[in-house]
């Protein structure tokens, strides 16, 4: 499996107020980045450890490496394995016994950064869904592209039977109440278009 190494660098909250956060991971050795839409726990989880900050108790992720760590498990790396329908998988290899781990990629950021391991991508998806520095500075000033706007317009306009039944809702609200449902079903390319849907007109209005 061909694979590159990532860096973390930084998380962006979103403009519009709503439960996400984006990841961005940069190539060690190379111009690429990766986006990756993230909760706000687990955000919050890789922040601390990057800034340093440490809770009165143990979150999730810092018992997990205690329990890692006192039953005798040496974590090696994380890989995100996999992009399968915008949403993205990851493994947790552990050194020695040759125990890999399915998780969610935030949960394996969020224990790497604890651990002090290294983080993989594989090549694949960084082909598919990596953006070089050049082209992520000027897509940020730059409005999408009509697919992809076409596409946000399309999922933010998908209305299930419960607001059917609770009457009209504004746009950006039903934008934002998209953005909700597909962060929680980890559909995490939506949740991309849905963001950026609702940054636009926060930055038309």
């Amino acid at each position: 499996m061909s694979r590159v190494q990532v860096d973390i660098l930084g998380l962006s909250s979103s403009q519009a107020g709503t439960n996400a956060f984006a990841l961005i991971l940069k190539e060690a050795h190379g111009p690429r980045r990766l986006t990756i839409v993230i909760g706000v726990p687990e955000a919050q989880a890789i922040a601390n450890e990057l800034e340093g900050i440490m809770p009165q108790r143990p979150m999730t992720h810092d018992l997990l490496r205690k329990v890692i760590e006192g039953l005798g498990g040496h974590l090696q790396e994380v890989v995100i394995t996999n992009l399968v329908d915008g949403t993205y998988y990851a493994t947790l290899v552990f050194a020695y016994s040759g125990l890999e781990v399915d998780a969610r990629p935030s949960d394996a950021i969020a224990l790497a950064v604890r651990m002090g391991v290294p983080i993989y991508v594989d090549e694949s998806i960084m082909d598919e869904a990596g953006v070089a520095a050049d082209e992520a500075d000027e897509s940020a000033s730059l409005a999408d592209d009509d697919e992809d706007d076409e596409d946000a317009r399309r999922d933010a306009m998908q209305v299930n039977e419960a607001d059917l039944e609770s009457g009209p809702m504004p746009y950006r609200e039903r934008l934002a109440r998209e953005l909700d449902e597909a962060i929680r079903m980890e559909d995490y390319e939506r949740a991309a278009r849905l963001r950026d849907e609702l940054q636009r007109l926060e930055g038309s209005a």
